[in-house]
C-alpha cells in the first residue's frame, strides 16, 4: 500500500485509550527557546506536529492588514533549495500531509506522517526548511497577492462576508482584532513586507511546539530543537491591550439577498478565564445545543423565523467575542431579531432551569472523548492549550469541571460577560 493511502487509512482509527482520561501532556523549554508540548502515542505509526506563532492578524502593522495571513500562506511556496513544486512533489511521494493556517492570534504549520524513520526524518527536513529558510519568491509573491485581492472583492459582494466584517469592526474600533484584509491593504504590501513580518514574528520565542504520536521522549526533544534551532531568539510577545466594550449599536446594511443576515454580539471571553466553563455549560442551554436549545425553540420551532441559529463563545489571547448568528427572510428580520433578544434577556435574568442544565452537561461530557479520538485532534487540543498557557491537566479534568457547574454560576457569569449594554448588532439585507 502507497504511503499516503496508508496514512489516510490510520487517520480514520480511533485512539480510544488516550479519549478516555486524556492524554498524558509534557512539557519543556528546548534549547532554542521554543516552548514544546508532547503526547507520547503508540497506538498508531503516525506523527503530528504543529508549530504555532505569535504572529496573527492582530500583529498586523496599521494599514497593512492581510500581511499576517499572506505570510503564513507563502512560507511553504518555496524554501532554500526546493520551490512549492518540489516541496508538493516531495511531501507526496512521503506520503505526508503539509498544512498552515492563520487567525487573531495565531500563524501555524502543521505536518502528519508516518512514524517510520524513512518517513519521518525527510518529512521533518521538508518542515524545517519552511520554518527556517522561506524565500517568498517574487513572482509567487506576485501571483498570490493579486489572487487574495481578487477573492477579498468578491467576498465584499457576499452578505454574510459583508456582515461578518461590519461585526467585527463594530465590536473592536480601536482594537486589532477589529483590523481585517481588504484590497487596497494587501494591494500595498511589497514582498519586503513579508519578509520583515517573519525576520520580526517567527522567532523560538514566539514558538509553541505540539507533538502527538509514535515518538519517544528524546526523540521528540530532538525534534523540536531540530525544527526551532535555526529561528532567531527573538523577544517574548507583548501582549495586546484589553479591547474597550463597545456601546450598544445597531448596523443595517442594504443587499439585495433574499435572505438577511443577523449578528448580534460583543468582546466577551479570553482564554483561561474561570468563567469558561459555566459559560460553555450555559451557552449549550442558550444557543450552542442546537435542536434542544432556547433560541432553536423559540426562533426555529415555534415561529419559523430561521433554518438555524446559534450562539457561541469564541476565547481569544485577549476577550474573544460571544456571538448569536441567524438568516431570515427579509420581511422577517426584524421579528426575527425581536424574539433572539428576547430569548437572550430571559437567558441572562433566569439562567438555565435544572433540566436543562442536565441536558448541558450530559452532552458535554458524553461528547468529549469524541474531542480526542483521533491524533489530530489530540494535537489541536494540545496545540491550543500550549499557546495560551492553559493547565497542563485541562483535558483530565473537563468532564469534572463541566460537571461542578450550578446554574447559579451560570447566570453569574452571564452577567459578567454578556452585557446587552454594550452588544452591538448588524443586519445585512433586512428590510
Amino acid at each position: 500500500m502507497k504511503p499516503a493511502k496508508l496514512l489516510a487509512l490510520l487517520c480514520f482509527c480511533l485512539v480510544g485509550r488516550m479519549a478516555e482520561a486524556g492524554p498524558k501532556i509534557e512539557h519543556w523549554i528546548a534549547p532554542s527557546g521554543a516552548r514544546v508540548f508532547f503526547v507520547e502515542n503508540h497506538t498508531l505509526p503516525i506523527l503530528d506536529v504543529q508549530v504555532d506563532f505569535a504572529a496573527g492578524s492582530s500583529f498586523d502593522p496599521p494599514g497593512q492588514y492581510g500581511l499576517a495571513a499572506m505570510t503564513q500562506g507563502l512560507l511553504d511556496m518555496g524554501v532554500q533549495g526546493m520551490d512549492e513544486t518540489q516541496i508538493s512533489n516531495r511531501m507526496a511521494d512521503l506520503g505526508a500531509l503539509l498544512s498552515g493556517s492563520a487567525d487573531m492570534d495565531r500563524a501555524s504549520l502543521s505536518l502528519r506522517t508516518l512514524s517510520a524513520a524513512d518517513k519521518r526524518t525527510p518529512s521533518l527536513e521538508v518542515l524545517r526548511a519552511v520554518l527556517t529558510t522561506p524565500q517568498f519568491p517574487p513572482e509567487v509573491f506576485e501571483r498570490e497577492r493579486a489572487r487574495t485581492v481578487v477573492a477579498l472583492k468578491e467576498a465584499l459582494t457576499r452578505p454574510e462576508a459583508i456582515a461578518s466584517k461590519a461585526f467585527w469592526a463594530a465590536m473592536y474600533p480601536q482594537h486589532p482584532y477589529g483590523r481585517q484584509a481588504a484590497p487596497e491593504s494587501v494591494n500595498s504590501l511589497q514582498r519586503a513586507d513579508l519578509m520583515d513580518f517573519y525576520r520580526k514574528h517567527y522567532t523560538a520565542q514566539r514558538a509553541s511546539v505540539s507533538i502527538v504520536g509514535d515518538l519517544s521522549r528524546a526523540q521528540a526533544e530532538a525534534l523540536a530543537q531540530q525544527l526551532t534551532a535555526g529561528l532567531p531568539a527573538g523577544s517574548p510577545v507583548a501582549a495586546l491591550g484589553v479591547p474597550q466594550l463597545p456601546a450598544a449599536v445597531e448596523q443595517r446594511i442594504a443587499h439585495p439577498a433574499a435572505q438577511a443576515h443577523v449578528l448580534l454580539g460583543l468582546p466577551a471571553l479570553k482564554r483561561g478565564d474561570p468563567d469558561f466553563f459555566a459559560l460553555v455549560v450555559g451557552n449549550y442551554s442558550l444557543g450552542g445545543g442546537g435542536f434542544v436549545s432556547r433560541l432553536m425553540k423559540e426562533v426555529r420551532e415555534k415561529r419559523g423565523y430561521a433554518y438555524s441559529v446559534h450562539s457561541y463563545f469564541h476565547p481569544l489571547a485577549q476577550l474573544g467575542p460571544f456571538q448569536i448568528g441567524l438568516q431570515t427572510k427579509k420581511a422577517q428580520a426584524n421579528d426575527a431579531l425581536k424574539v433572539t433578544r428576547e430569548v437572550l434577556a430571559g437567558f441572562l435574568a433566569e439562567g438555565p432551569g435544572e433540566a436543562e442544565l442536565q441536558a448541558a452537561k450530559q452532552n458535554l461530557v458524553g461528547s468529549f472523548p469524541l474531542r480526542l479520538d483521533s491524533n489530530r485532534k489530540i494535537l489541536e487540543n494540545v496545540a491550543v492549550i500550549g499557546f495560551y498557557g492553559l493547565p497542563l491537566d485541562y483535558l483530565d479534568r473537563y468532564a469534572e469541571n463541566v460537571e461542578k457547574v450550578t446554574a447559579a454560576e451560570i447566570k453569574a457569569a452571564f452577567a459578567r460577560h454578556v452585557r446587552p449594554e454594550n452588544m452591538v448588532t448588524v443586519v445585512v439585507a433586512g428590510e
